[in-house]
């Protein structure tokens, strides 16, 4: 009997426990180690006393890095919609349904939780601080803001997630093109790395905060997977052997 066009087959397997283990692991040592000596240390080499960051007016950094790479992420997002519903229609792109409904889904909540958190949490940037030449009293992510009329918005790197959302199509693509998911994983974590030290440079973000974004957007692109695309690998039961008769 043949299969549905969209009826994705058996998945690659795929160990979830260390998939959502270890990020939740690094999530709580995040909280209770208290990252800031680090953040600090990183965010001071690239601070100098009267000038600034030295990122801050750079035109690749904010040209090229953070805006020209932010639409190429939104560009890929409005292209994941537009091929999702040609795939409703009875087009080359019906066997890739579910995987671009997955694309869509994964791309959207690892981009969308950013400022919500940001409102939440109050965060400020590096460059609002009293200690980068600010005015803003630096607290803990957990710890109770300090006063202030202008609360920050800075804590998870939202810029980091326009390289890091691309997770997603290491997913997408790891049951279906093998090679071309290791070229997405690799191009992910590689984008979303460059993103997030170019934030650093320019005092946007301490380190830790493009971290969170990295360990966020791979869950929620695990989870989606999960949820939508993965399908076990049937378990074969062995023939159980004859006896040969008495």
């Amino acid at each position: 009997m043949s299969v549905a066009p969209n009826t994705p087959a058996a998945s690659r397997p795929f160990n979830f426990t260390p998939g959502f283990g270890l990020p939740g692991l690094l999530m709580v040592a995040l909280l209770v180690g208290e990252p800031s000596n680090l953040d600090f240390a990183l965010s001071h080499l690239f601070y100098q006393p009267g000038v600034g960051f030295v990122g801050r007016h750079s035109w690749l950094l904010e040209d090229v890095l953070h805006d020209r790479i932010k639409q190429a992420v939104i560009a890929l997002g409005v292209l994941a919609i537009v091929g999702f519903l040609l795939s409703l229609l009875p087009t080359r792109l019906a066997p890739w349904r579910r995987s671009l409904g997955y694309l869509v889904l994964a791309l959207g909540l690892s981009t969308s939780i950013v400022t919500p958190l940001k409102a939440l949490t109050g965060v400020h940037c590096p460059w609002s601080l009293v200690e980068f030449g600010g005015a803003e009293t630096f607290t803990p992510l957990l710890s109770e803001r300090a006063p202030t009329l202008k609360p920050g918005r800075c804590w998870p790197g939202g810029h980091a997630s326009a390289g890091f959302s691309l997770l997603a199509l290491f997913f997408m693509l790891r049951d279906r093109r093998p090679r071309a998911a290791r070229i997405a994983l690799a191009t992910a974590l590689g984008l979303g790395t460059v993103l997030s030290i170019g934030r650093v440079m320019q005092g946007a973000h301490f380190f830790s905060h493009n971290l969170w974004t990295l360990l966020f957007d791979w869950t929620i692109c695990l989870a989606c997977y999960r949820l939508v695309l993965y399908r076990a690998t049937p378990v074969e039961r062995p023939l159980l052997a004859a006896e040969p008769a008495g």
